[in-house]
């Protein structure tokens, strides 16, 4: 007869674990000796050396009961069962090991790989980090209430960084970004935002992708706490007849119409190449 502590010894486990395994059923508990202690004999080390295996081989020890009383036609398919219920498992934990190894790079939170992919192109057009981190949380917001929509959107704007005059503004935004309100600079982007605006209102993509006006309104006001320019360049918008960048709210069809018939402006051209 066998002590605990032997017990433990000869299948390879703690004495903590067989008195776990008495707990919750897996091992009987035998009867005690005239001294109060337990005694084990050959039958409980046959039983717990096969706890030990099950459990080792990745068994879930509510299911070790299971197969331990099963019969010899049943134990492979409950093994089989088990494994394909490990397998999947084993796929979820890979699964989130990706995304938390997405999560680290920043940009993956709460966003979806189409906007990942183009603010990594913003950074290939050299874009400051200050104005990518303006960017990623306004397309989170974006993405947030209109996830139908966003990897369209995003196709759109691939197509725009393809377009001379979009590239030349990214380049003065990014220069200009820290610049104070007087910079000349100031209204060359004023002056290419406008065609711009003309060339998405010809194109019939002056709208919004469907936010609400409480969203809108708040994107406009993060970039105008991100820049200290761009509180006059919306000024300067206003001034011709703009109103917002998120939504244009207001279109002056003689501004329209001013615009589109000077050649040098190529209004045309970039209507086409939207």
């Amino acid at each position: 007869m066998l002590t605990i502590s032997q017990l433990a010894a000869y299948a390879g486990v703690t004495v903590r674990a067989v008195r776990h395994y008495h707990k919750i059923g897996l091992l009987p508990e035998p009867d005690r000796d005239r001294s109060g202690y337990r005694t084990y004999n050959a039958a409980a080390v046959v039983r717990l050396i096969r706890i030990r295996t099950l459990a080792d081989a990745g068994v879930p020890l509510a299911r070790v009961q299971e197969l331990l009383d099963a019969a010899p036609e049943d134990f492979s398919g409950g093994v089989e069962e088990i494994d394909k219920e490990l397998r999947a498992e084993v796929r979820r934990l890979q699964d989130t090991r990706k995304r938390l190894a997405r999560l680290a790079a920043g940009d993956q939170l709460a966003l979806p790989q189409s906007v990942v992919d183009y603010l990594d192109r913003l950074r290939e057009l050299g874009m400051k980090e200050q104005y990518i981190e303006m960017e990623r949380d306004a397309w989170i917001m974006v993405a947030a209430q209109v996830p139908e929509l966003i990897d369209a959107v995003i196709a759109k704007k691939h197509e725009a960084l393809r377009h001379p005059e979009m590239l030349k503004l990214y380049r003065i935004v990014n220069e200009a970004l820290d610049s104070p309100p007087d910079d000349a600079r100031i209204v060359e982007v004023v002056d290419i935002l406008e065609r711009i605006m003309v060339a998405a209102v010809h194109a019939g993509e002056a709208g919004s992708y469907g936010l609400d006006d409480k969203l809108v309104t708040l994107m406009d006001t993060a970039i105008l706490e991100v820049s200290p320019g761009a509180e006059r360049v919306l000024a300067l918008l206003e001034e011709r007849g703009w109103k917002g960048w998120t939504r244009i709210e207001r279109v002056p069809t003689e501004r329209l119409a001013e615009l589109t018939l000077r050649p040098s402006h190529d209004v045309g051209r970039a209507v086409d190449e939207q």
